[in-house]
């Protein structure tokens, strides 16, 4: 068999192991048909011998398939190497979704993750599944792109044991359908989907021993949509909820959370009304011992729980809840005293509340909990029930109750989420359902959960053989039946005829049925008379039944099952309540009569119901899930299998154990055999090709890429049942392209061999050329060296010669001058001698004479130091006796008080002296003040008269202005006066602080610090409120546009519906709120000054105006224009008393078109109906100068209402030809400048009340180009940049080993035409860069609006980068990093670097920089540091994780760099945001410069023919 030539040595398998379950070892020898012993070492270095190998150990998957995303792609699909792929993923890599065919592995981290924000929502919107890194919100969007394409229901089954985080997977796929279809109706339908999940998890979420948020109910939302894909409405059904929770818990467990979140709520001021008290003191709410939930705030919980019924609508009957579930708390506390065997009383108290809250009789309340009614012969009679009948009665009651209230919330959920208009066209369900469950002790409730879960993988694992089957058929491949394991005898034991249910329900009908007669019967249908393979009697046990489940075995306790099946209550109790003053729980009672039979729970009366089995829990169940199967059924499935890896809850900790348990149980190995059971590899011809070309003989040609594989495939795999050829792929069993790999290995080791045997004779030809050469060099210059050697001993024996007698001759010469010169000295020295001998005998008697008188001066010398020491000794010894009568004297007190006499004296004197010197000072201090008194007053009265000459030279300047004759000196003047007056508040508020520092005698130099700092912090707090006011209307602004645009699309929908004859349609202008003539418009009626994004004044040319745009696809922040435009508003007064004496002036200047009133009209038709060919070809800002011309002609005229008529007129018609062109780029570009220009000759010559109209009109126009371009630009940006090949051959060589599995059901985007390439985007860029020129918009703004669209294609494609592991290689990083060059290249050439848009590109090149370094050393991690300063820290070691080797001369990256890249990056600042992806909504503000327009005269316009406005005339 060809699989065994796996097994040699090296090679790794995996053994089982009771910790770990499999461990992977190695092979130390190569396995061998009919050997009896496998030697193995395993990974801690131990050597094992395996005895009788006829069960091989599973083979290991090559190295380059570790953390593969998608667990049908392994080569060996078996337990060990699914659960270490999902070990080494969850561990290794920090990803918790696998997916595993059409299954989505999700495991449970037990940590907040930063991957379901709103920017992964949109880089997962549109993708498709196979392309992007597994997730939820994938799942979710296969989903929602099959309904949209196939116009087929889907649903979503999520599914896994309690605490595995099934109710967030639920929550997030909400999530992301309610933020890709947006809402039909007026009012969001997607945020009352969301509001319902936080009410859902209040009433039905509770605290076990395994999770603290488990649902113990399921539930199965559909979410509607319309024709275009957007929400309309939505439908919950619930099923088995666990009302036995609300009377019992086990220990640390909790009741339902909003009993919880009531407590904790208890001082507010609307719920002390309600009476309750903490949880330690309700019964049913104090048995687990657990209060409250490390990390969660019930208080919280409960306003986030009240929110959500005010969204959706129903806060009215919020309190009257509350009252019902306080009242079951109530009842709870309610004691039942047994006083004898049938009499029992209840307590007052709590049953009083408990009345009052539901409005009932408390009297009656009581009675009938401690009796009940019984009809015997015709007639009724009243029992007495014991203590312990009626805590039972007592509890389901409160069980009752509480699953009434539970259905009627759902009820009016399902109100409030239903579509008001329109069908559904299509529905998504997402399915949340409890998995399989096994405890110490089961009862009915995980009996019913159990077999719900045998439906569902029945239901899955013929889905899962369906799919692979079609596979098959659409490959024309000749297949067989597989065979899989179906658990439809399990399904018969339970719903079969007399099958457990049937059995169960029959004896609830019996009058005195019990557990144990029901076990009993249970045992003689299956095991005595029909033994059943699913059913099996506990050794130990006659009360008790076990039942082997697909997944496990699990033994049930028959204790309760009868009760919790009939979940009956007295009808005496119901009739009190449905008697209640409280509406709704007389509503709750009264909606009875008329429930559905899939409702929980039934009434016991006197007279027993004929058909009372129908109303049993176990048959509810039953027909409730039957309507579910057939739903699924009828619908796409996609499976969502939630995985716990611990039973600690702790992040990041995986338990094999646990892992392959729920793995078994929910299905995942069941698709793994399968798969493996057919043909789990699957390429295609043309991925075989180029993966396995050098085993391939013939031509080696990509267009004959099938028949070389057909024609070499038999030679490489002899049996032809391991693969089969298909119509596009080529089909291998398991394990067999490891086998190709290995032969691929060895042909290209054989090839190394060669290549290596052919390098290394070439290497020694070259060496022993250099060794020969070196060897001639040698000799050649080892013989120099000898000739060279001879010469000089020549040279050296001549010159010994010359030297030795000039030496010697030397030595002859000194020895004779040495002898002369002894001679001479001889001769010296005796004379010498003789000479001094006659001196000494003089000498010696006077040294003698010397010698005697120092002798008697050191005698006389002695005798004196003798002397003075005898007297020290007797001075000495006089001292020391002064000393101790001194002594003596000191101790006493007297001479104490005689010497301090004398210190008092002197401090007194000193004290004297302070004070005198004090008094001084304080004189000196009193002359200086009144000087700086003085100075202060002359220097207020200084700047008294300096204010006062400064108003009169305004008032004088303002005298001269109004003498002026015409008004284009009136810029100027404006200029002049804001420097003035900016001067003088500068000059008085340098005056106020000299002031301030000479009374408070600070540095001139601090206070004008402090000064400046508290000014600052006054500016950004007033400038964050400008901001935040101006944000506020802009979203207003919006929301005006798009409801205005939703108005016209519901009158248009009207008008087509009625189809009248003769009816005229209206135009779409009028949907629009005209400006009407006589109803002039003011800056005060549209919005506050501060939020204007113009200057409503007129304006500098150094005044700029900033607004910000939203993009199309998501909700944007709005930037405002800048507040330096408020403070142009503090000089309108003046201006405002010159325009009277000005417009006398213009009334001077005629201009040269007088435009009759009732062309108004036509003028302004024609501004929004010219063509398109028409409008192109007319020079820019022409329309905007003819409206100018003709306003400032009514103006001139004095006739302001014309004047006005007209602008208004004029800003409607450009508001409606935006909405004409509403995808039209250049027709956009075009009415944005002549908006602009309008504006700008409106606040230059006659500012008016439409200046503020006008500037929103122009933010319009400014989003509608940008989300036009960003439209085109939004489905092309991926495949261009990341997807596209420009270096065309680059890829091809590095196909990935094993390529993951298209999945089943998902098929790819069908694209017509060519695949867009980098060409695309650069078309699209172009056309606005050419409409742009054409109108001739300043440089800056173009700069501007790249920036914006440059960020967009930055973050698309970097985020896309993150989410996708098949574009994290080198050869890939080569590709997009000279796609990016090209876009590059193109804005440099265009001049477009200024504004920013080439560094917005930083991140994406310093990503593709990231996949091409080295990745192995610890210089080249803080080369990367250094390098990636525009990435965060996680996102490069997100691309360090999804880097993936494309070849096998490429490695992947190790943990031990990623975590040294990890250690690197803690040191560096952390001044990028801790994010994964970035923020493709980041909008970037816009800036106009405003530069003063021309002077417009007529003469300089050239009007056309073809607008049509011949009405226009020369004056």
């Amino acid at each position: 068999m060809a699989t065994l030539e796996l097994y040699s040595k090296g090679a790794n398998v995996w053994v089982p192991d009771p910790d770990a379950v499999w461990v992977s070892a190695q092979l130390l020898q190569d396995y061998r048909p009919g050997e009896k012993h496998l030697l193995l070492q395993l990974s801690n270095g131990n050597v094992r011998c395996m005895g009788s190998p006829s069960d091989l150990p599973p083979l290991g998957n090559p190295d380059i398939l570790e953390g593969e995303n998608d667990l049908t792609a392994l080569s060996f699909l078996h337990e060990p190497a699914v659960l270490h792929n999902l070990r080494v993923r969850f561990l290794d890599y920090s990803s918790i979704y696998t997916y595993c065919g059409i299954v989505l592995v999700a495991i449970n981290p037990y940590d907040q993750l930063p991957i379901y924000g709103e920017e992964v929502i949109d880089a997962y919107s549109g993708q498709d599944m196979a392309d992007m890194e597994p997730h939820i919100f994938s799942v979710a969007e296969e989903a929602y792109r099959t309904m949209i394409r196939e116009e087929k229901n889907q649903s979503i089954i999520i599914s896994g044991e309690s605490g595995s985080g099934k109710t967030v997977s639920a929550k997030f796929t909400m999530r992301y359908f309610a933020v890709v279809g947006g809402a039909a109706q007026q009012t969001s339908v997607e945020e009352r989907v969301l509001a319902s999940n936080p009410i859902m998890e209040s009433i039905g979420n509770a605290k076990t021993t395994r999770n603290d948020n488990s649902s113990r109910f399921g539930k199965y939302i559909e979410i509607g949509f319309g024709r275009k894909g957007d929400i309309i409405g939505a439908n919950m059904r619930t099923y088995l909820l666990e009302k036995s929770r609300v009377v019992f818990q086990a220990s640390t467990e909790r009741n339902y959370h909003i009993f919880y979140q009531l407590c904790a709520s208890r001082e507010l001021p609307e719920m002390r009304s309600l009476k309750l008290d903490a949880p330690e003191n309700f019964r049913y709410t104090n048995q687990g011992g657990e209060m409250q939930i490390p990390g969660t705030d019930d208080l919280s919980d409960l306003e986030r729980t009240r929110s959500a019924f005010t969204i959706l609508g129903r806060p009215d009957q919020q309190m009257e809840l509350f009252r019902i579930l306080s009242a079951v708390l109530h009842l709870g506390n309610v004691n039942i005293q047994a006083s004898g065997c049938f009499d029992s009383q209840a307590e007052d108290r709590s049953l009083a509340v408990f009345s009052k809250l539901l409005g009932v009789e408390g009297s009656q309340l009581a009675h009938w909990l401690c009796h009940r009614r019984l009809a015997v012969g015709g007639e009724m009679l009243v029992k007495p029930m014991t203590g312990q009948q009626a805590v039972e009665a007592r509890d389901a009651l409160a069980k009752h109750i509480y699953g009434q209230l539970f259905a009627w919330t759902v009820q009016r959920l399902n109100s409030a989420l239903r579509a008001q208009q329109g069908r559904t066209k299509s529905f998504v369900g997402v399915l949340d359902i409890y998995g399989f469950e096994t405890f110490e002790r089961n009862s009915f409730e995980q009996f019913c959960i159990n077999y719900a879960n045998e439906k569902l993988q029945q239901q899955f694992n013929r889905h899962v053989f369906h799919l692979e089957q079609e596979e098959y058929i659409r490959e024309e491949l000749a297949w067989s039946r597989i065979e899989f394991s179906d658990n439809q005898q399990c399904i018969d034991l339970i719903e079969g005829q007399l099958g457990m249910f049937d059995l169960l329900d029959e004896e609830c009908r019996m009058p005195k049925g019990s557990d144990e007669s029901w076990v009993r019967k249970l045992y003689d249908q299956h095991l005595s008379s029909k033994p059943h393979p699913h059913f099996r009697k506990p050794r130990m046990s006659n009360s008790a039944f076990i039942v082997l489940h697909f997944a496990d075995t699990v033994q049930y306790e028959c204790d309760g099952f009868l009760d919790k099946n009939r979940d009956t209550v007295f009808e005496e109790l119901i009739n009190i309540l449905k008697a209640s003053q409280s509406e709704l729980v007389a509503e709750l009672f009264q909606q009875q009569r008329n429930v559905s039979p899939v409702a929980n729970g039934s009434i016991r009366s006197g007279k027993r119901a004929a058909r009372e089995h129908k109303l049993t829990v176990g048959f509810q169940f039953r027909q409730s899930l039957q309507m579910l199967m057939e739903t699924l059924n009828s619908t796409t499935p996609h499976y969502v299998r939630c995985i716990k890896p611990n039973d600690l809850k702790e992040p990041f900790l995986f338990d094999p154990k646990r892992t392959v348990q729920q793995l078994r149980a929910c299905g995942v190995l069941e698709t793994i055999r399968i798969s493996a059971a057919g043909y789990p590899s699957r390429w295609t011809y043309e991925e075989f090709f180029s993966r396995y070309r050098i085993l391939l003989r013939g031509p080696q040609s990509q267009d004959q890429a099938q028949a070389a594989c057909r024609q070499a495939l038999p030679q490489l795999i002899p049996d032809p049942d391991q693969y089969c050829f298909g119509k596009t792929k080529v089909f291998f069993r398991a394990g067999q392209v490891a086998l190709l790999e290995r032969l691929r290995a060895e042909r290209l080791r054989v090839a190394a061999v060669i290549i290596q045997s052919q390098v290394r004779g070439w290497l020694a030809r070259i060496r022993y050329t250099r060794i020969h050469w070196a060897t001639l060099t040698i000799q050649r210059y080892s013989r120099g060296a000898l000739a060279r050697r001879l010469a000089l001993i020549l040279r050296y024996t001549r010159a010994a010669l010359v030297i030795q007698k000039t030496y010697r001759m030397m030595v002859v010469r000194q020895l004779f001058l040495m002898i002369r010169q002894a001679t001479v000295t001889i001769q010296a020295f005796a004379r010498g001698m003789l000479e001094r001998r006659r001196y000494r005998l003089r000498a010696a008697v006077l040294l003698q004479a010397t010698v005697r008188g120092w002798l008697a001066r050191q005698a006389y010398r002695r005798v004196r130091a003798a002397v003075v020491f005898m007297q020290c000794c007797i001075r000495r010894k006089a001292a020391r006796r002064q000393l101790l009568k001194l002594k003596s004297e000191a101790r006493s007190v007297e001479r104490y008080r005689e010497l301090n006499k004398g210190m008092e004296v002197k401090l007194m004197q000193l004290q004297l002296k302070a004070d005198q010197e004090v008094l001084a000072f304080v004189c000196i201090q009193a002359r200086e003040s009144a000087a700086l008194r003085e100075t202060l007053m002359a220097e207020r009265e200084a700047s008294s008269a300096e204010l006062a000459a400064l108003r009169a030279t305004i008032q004088k300047l303002e005298s001269q202005l109004q003498e002026k004759e015409t008004i284009s000196r009136l810029p100027c003047w404006n200029k002049k006066k804001n420097k003035k007056v900016g001067f003088h508040f500068t000059s008085i508020v340098q005056s106020q602080l000299f002031f301030f520092c000479v009374c408070h005698k600070f540095p001139l130099s601090l206070c004008a610090e402090c000064v400046d700092q508290a000014v600052s912090q006054v500016t950004s707090a007033l400038r964050a409120e400008v901001d935040e006011e101006r944000r506020k209307y802009q979203g207003l602004l919006r929301e005006f546009t798009r409801l205005e645009q939703r108005y016209d699309n519901l009158r248009e929908m009207s008008l087509l519906t009625e189809r009248t004859k003769g009816h005229r349609r209206t135009d779409s202008t009028q949907s629009l709120e005209p400006l009407s003539p006589t109803t002039p418009l003011s800056p005060q009626s549209l919005t506050p000054l501060s939020v204007s994004p113009f200057p409503s004044a007129v304006p500098s040319p150094e005044e700029v105006r900033r607004i910000s745009v939203t993009s199309p696809s998501a909700e944007r922040r709005v930037s405002m224009w800048s507040s330096e435009a408020s403070m142009v508003m503090k000089y309108r007064g003046p201006t405002a008393r010159l325009k009277n004496k000005c417009s006398q002036l213009l009334k001077l200047t005629a201009l040269p078109w007088p435009c009759p009133l009732s062309a108004t009209a036509s003028l302004s038709v024609c501004a929004s109906d010219i063509r398109v060919d028409s409008a192109l070809s007319l020079a820019p800002g022409l329309p905007a100068s003819v409206l100018f011309l003709c306003v400032r002609q009514a103006d001139c005229s004095g006739d302001q209402a014309r004047a006005r008529s007209l602008c208004s007129a004029a800003v409607t018609a450009m508001k409606a030809a935006l909405k004409k062109h509403v995808s039209d780029i250049d027709m956009t570009v075009l009415w944005l400048k002549n908006i602009c220009l309008f504006h700008d000759l409106l606040t230059q010559h006659s500012p008016n009340d439409l200046i503020r109209t006008l500037s929103d009109l122009s933010i319009q126009a400014y989003q509608q180009l940008l989300s036009i371009t960003e439209t085109r630009l939004q489905n092309i940006i991926v495949p261009a940049l990341l997807e596209s090949e420009t270096i065309q051959g680059l890829s091809g060589s590095a196909v990935k080993l094993a390529v993951s599995r298209k999945r089943a059901g998902s098929d790819p985007r069908t694209v017509g035409g060519e695949a867009p390439t980098m060409a695309s985007v650069l078309r699209e860029l172009g056309a606005l860069h050419t409409a742009l020129t054409q109108q001739a918009l300043p440089k800056t703004l173009m700069e501007q609006a790249f920036h914006q669209l440059t960020y967009l294609i930055c973050a698309s494609a970097f985020n896309s980068l993150l989410l996708r592991k098949d574009m994290c290689s080198w050869s890939r990083g080569l590709q997009i990093r000279y796609n990016v060059s090209v876009l590059e290249e193109w804005l440099r050439g265009r001049g477009l670097q200024a504004g920013g848009a080439v560094a917005t590109l930083e991140p994406l090149i310093q990503a593709v920089q990231l996949l091409q370094v080295g990745k192995k050393t610890e210089a080249d991690a803080q080369g990367i540091v250094r390098t990636c300063s525009a990435l965060s820290s996680q996102q490069i070691v997100k691309i360090l994780t999804l880097y993936t080797p494309h070849s096998d001369l490429d490695e992947r990256v190790t943990l031990n760099f990623i975590r040294s890249v990890q250690g690197v990056l803690k040191g560096r600042s952390n001044s990028q945001p801790s994010q994964l992806l970035m923020d493709v909504r980041r909008v970037f503000p816009v800036i106009f410069l405003y530069s003063p327009p021309p002077v417009l005269s007529a003469e300089q316009l050239v009007i056309p023919d073809s607008l049509k406005i011949s009405f226009l005339r020369k004056a």
